[in-house]
């Protein structure tokens, strides 16, 4: 999982052996298409995917999971 630094702020990549399998650049679940303001919370966010995404769980993040990690939306 790394950072991804785009014109309107930041995303997030995770990969699997160098294939990207997934290619954030906006805040999942808001209404508005918004990229996070800073890498920290792409990183915030990005993690909580990669270990739902270790769990066999479905990597789908929730309002409730952007509140946890204090994400600005």
């Amino acid at each position: 999982m790394e950072s991804l630094k785009i014109d309107s702020g930041w995303g997030y990549i995770i990969k699997n052996n160098d294939k990207i399998i997934i290619k954030q650049s906006i805040i999942p679940v808001i209404q508005n298409q918004k990229s996070f303001e800073n890498e920290e919370d792409a990183l915030k966010v990005g993690n909580l995917v990669l270990k739902k995404l270790k769990a066999n769980t479905s990597p789908t993040i929730t309002k409730k999971d952007l509140i946890l990690l204090s994400i600005k939306t």
